[in-house]
């Protein structure tokens, strides 16, 4: 029996337990090792051969261990330690990196709303994530992807964790496998015993839908085995096809892979943002944006459309560093209050597609000292004209 503060491996102490099920018990333990303090918390999985356990067990255990050795990529916890403790009970443990954060079950239950823009922003890093496994020569395939082996991290970004299902092998014709997954995220393929690309794929669309309308997705009613979600959500009709296509029932109407389903996602400025936001790009994005102000392929970040007191208060100087020189029409007497308002409404989006931005927190930075300034500048004419009257 399993002891809080008990040493395993002369290294690892146990904390507390996150989770236990029929044949694993998960804890969080100490790296008495760990180079660095701060650092020092671990994942210790454990698996005590005999009682329920049965081979299948220990197989997806082992293939766990050896899948994660070779795997090393930023948004999967690492593999620190393997080993076998031949107790009064048989136990094999795997040591993997602590991710602090939540889980989006965590969030979910905690009856945090999701919105479209935030499940789009999860989507497009977990597709970055399986876009890298499943290019992998064999492919990695997860098999149980779900809110609760999806971990926000405290730096905002997602983690993948839990390959207790792992396939580290393409499945070839007449194959089969253990079956693995969860009800209500995992595709009928992986019940006949296989797997392929697009199952992570259903299992994503299936995660995605409960993020989106708080139901379990097993929960919700089916047609022809589809899942039907749409009358329960708010979404942009592309958003809502593509949902639908990632969660086809059968495997050849799903997108092929996850590099695909990236790409229909959104526009490339809206993947690159939302990327950026959320700590992926370490570079300067390269369209942001310059396309034009008649532009109207090119799409205006959410986060940056409404009002621009800068353009309003100060546009005869405000146009200058943003390029918008449309805004010269605000001198002209017959329509320089009309131009001006336009400026207020419209800003945001003609800055943004008249010349380069860094970043959207670069753009909300510039408008937001060009606010500032146009402030402080009527305040200082209003309380002179004030003291001149008095």
């Amino acid at each position: 029996m399993l002891q809080i503060e008990q040493i395993l491996q002369n290294r690892y102490q146990l904390q507390c337990q996150l989770g236990n099920n029929r044949v694993r018990q998960t804890w969080l333990a100490t790296d008495l090792e760990a180079s660095d303090p701060k650092k020092s918390l671990v994942v210790v999985k454990l698996l005590a051969f005999g009682g329920n356990v049965q081979w299948d067990d220990l197989k997806l255990f082992e293939r766990e261990a050896q899948v994660l050795k070779q795997l090393n990529h930023r948004r999967i916890p690492k593999c620190i330690d393997y080993f076998c403790i031949d107790d009064q009970d048989l136990w094999f443990g795997l040591v993997q990196e602590y991710i602090p954060g939540e889980s989006l079950k965590e969030l979910i239950n905690s009856g945090k709303k999701f919105s479209e823009k935030q499940v789009k922003r999860i989507a497009i890093e977990i597709l970055e994530i399986l876009k890298d496994l499943h290019g992998l020569n064999p492919p990695v395939l997860h098999r149980d992807i779900k809110p609760s082996n999806l971990i926000l991290g405290k730096n905002n970004c997602i983690y993948l964790v839990d390959f207790g299902a792992v396939q580290d092998k393409a499945a070839k014709e007449g194959a089969t496998f253990t079956v693995v997954g969860t009800y209500g995220y995992t595709p009928m393929e992986q019940f006949g015993g296989k797997a392929v690309p697009s199952s992570d794929l259903y299992a994503l669309g299936a995660t995605l839908i409960h993020l989106l309308t708080g139901i379990f997705p097993g929960d919700l009613p089916q047609r022809n085995l589809q899942i039907q979600f749409s009358d329960r959500v708010n979404l942009s009709p592309n958003f809502l096809n593509w949902l639908e296509h990632l969660t086809e029932p059968a495997q050849e109407n799903r997108f092929a892979s996850a590099k695909e389903a990236l790409d229909a996602v959104g526009s490339k400025a809206l993947v690159s943002e939302a990327l950026e936001h959320l700590g992926w790009l370490k570079r300067a994005v390269k369209n942001n944006s310059g396309c034009g102000i008649n532009n109207t392929r090119e799409q205006v970040p959410d986060e940056i459309v409404g009002w621009n007191w800068g353009a309003f208060l100060v546009p005869w100087f405000w146009l200058w560093t943003n390029e918008v020189w449309v805004g010269f029409l605000c001198i002209v007497p017959p329509m320089g209050w009309i131009m001006t308002i336009a400026l207020g409404a419209k800003g945001n989006e003609w800055a943004w597609k008249s010349r380069r931005w860094r970043s959207v927190a670069h753009f909300k930075a510039h408008q937001r000292v060009w606010t500032i300034t146009g402030i402080i500048l009527w305040g200082s004419a209003i309380t002179l004209l004030a003291a001149v009257a008095g």
